[in-house]
């Protein structure tokens, strides 16, 4: 880094920037929000997600593409200017501070900074309170791995109001099919969606196929990547990469917690394709071994579903909004925040899903398909059971409850549901499985490639 007409030169820097080796660039929803936040607030940004999700790469384009001047700095790898929070969290002496470290001086008028692996320095967590407060144009963008794990263990007091989260997830269905340069199917699908009228047999046929990719490839980046680069044949892509990625999360694990917990967390980790593959799939401690106990196992739970490597589904004794408030504390699912590492983790052959030789299995990963693709949109999940009957999912969509039907295949008989509506009469409902667009006996059929489109 040095200095061009006063200002820091970030086209050549000390620290080499790390980011995942993603070459395509691959279209984020999120670059959507970051823009949004460059308008309208001052505020620091702070993106939560799990590790390999891209936080880091996307954050990266986007200070490039949008700063005249960008500084990154890792504070896992950068002790020199980690040290520097510990002396201060005053805003004015940090940006000294590093200006003497990084070599040049910093305009922060058009200067972006990005504070990556930020959950390793409680103080620079701190000091975002009051770069929000300074009267100065102050641009701080941070990003790191277990940050929801951080914030709900923060010692002091996280600077709540001062601070805008945001939420990353793995690729949802419509952005695996942008990285696939697949837009006018996506407006295709979108368009089918409102109307209920079937696309045609070719068109529907060409986006199962597309969709039984993803049940294999899931949403990393990386493997994502992978298979564009092997001209989208998914038997070369590397597999082994969704196996590190596991490692790379049970590697956290070991790091970041005490020893006993991270065994508990590992043993939770693990036991979810086996909770998943049960006929009742409600989680049950006792998967985890005979004595295991919620008292013993729940915190690991918690410190899991921070981390956003599970997401938790929440059984609800009323079907009325807000539904939140009818959670039960007893019952719940998990499910794993990527398809792609289900089927690692379950060791099922990509052709067992593609080939359909694994009916149990790919109606495991199909729900779990399902509930990543809700979740990212409304950050909660929520079931329901009434009387022997169980509904999937529920939602809200113009403040009414819809219930949601998941099947992976075209068989869609379904009892539960048709009790349910015989019982509770909803607006509509919706019924989501392998076949084509429509509308009958008031419910609304969506083919599985098109769950992305509910509440559009």
């Amino acid at each position: 880094m040095h200095e061009n007409n006063g200002k820091i030169c970030t086209k050549c820097t000390k620290n080499a920037i790390i980011i995942l080796e993603v070459n395509n660039k691959m279209y984020r929803k999120i670059s959507e929000e970051l823009i949004k936040w460059k308008e309208n607030y001052k505020m620091p940004l702070m993106l939560i997600g799990a590790r390999q999700t891209g936080k880091t790469y996307i954050i990266d384009e986007f200070c490039k593409n949008n700063y005249e001047n960008y500084i990154y700095i890792n504070l896992e790898k950068e002790e020199n200017i980690k040290s520097i929070f510990e002396k201060t969290i005053d805003p004015k002496e940090i940006i000294e501070q590093i200006e003497i470290l990084k070599g040049g001086s910093i305009n922060i008028e058009n200067t972006i900074i990005f504070l990556d692996e930020i959950q390793t320095s409680e103080r620079a967590i701190t000091s975002l309170k009051y770069f929000c407060e300074s009267p100065l144009p102050y641009k701080i963008i941070c990003a790191g791995s277990l940050l929801g794990v951080k914030i709900n263990r923060f010692k002091s007091s996280f600077p709540v109001g001062k601070v805008l989260i945001k939420y990353m997830f793995p690729l949802d269905f419509e952005e695996y099919l942008k990285a696939l340069n697949e837009n006018k199917l996506i407006e295709e699908i979108k368009k089918h969606y409102q109307t209920n009228e079937p696309l045609t047999e070719a068109v529907h046929s060409y986006a199962l196929d597309l969709y039984k990719k993803y049940l294999v490839l899931g949403g990393m980046p990386q493997i994502i990547n992978n298979f564009i680069e092997n001209d989208k044949n998914i038997s070369k892509v590397n597999y082994e990469l969704q196996d590190l990625i596991i490692t790379s999360y049970q590697a956290d694990m070991n790091k970041y917690t005490e020893n006993t917990e991270s065994i508990k967390n590992n043993k939770i980790y693990s036991v979810i394709p086996k909770e998943l593959a049960r006929e009742n799939n409600i989680f049950k401690f006792s998967l985890i071994n005979s004595d295991a106990r919620k008292d013993r196992y729940i915190s690991s739970l918690e410190w899991l579903q921070a981390s956003n490597m599970i997401l938790k589904c929440d059984l609800v004794n009323k079907n009325e909004s807000p539904l939140k408030s009818f959670i039960s504390d007893e019952k719940f699912k998990i499910y794993l925040s990527d398809t792609g590492l289900l089927r690692s983790l379950s060791n099922i052959d990509y052709n067992e899903i593609l080939l359909d030789q694994n009916e149990m299995y790919k109606g495991v990963l199909t729900e779990n398909y399902v509930a990543c693709e809700l979740f990212n949109k409304y950050r909660e999940l929520y079931f329901y059971t009434f009387n022997k009957y169980e509904i999937d999912f529920l939602i809200k969509i113009n403040g009414k409850i819809i219930p949601i039907e998941v099947k992976s295949g075209r068989r869609t008989t379904s009892k539960s549901l048709n009790e349910y509506i015989n019982k509770y009469n909803p607006e509509y409902s919706i019924r989501i499985s392998t076949k084509n667009f429509g509308f009958e006996n008031n419910i609304k059929s969506v083919p599985l490639y098109a769950v992305f489109c509910i509440n559009s």
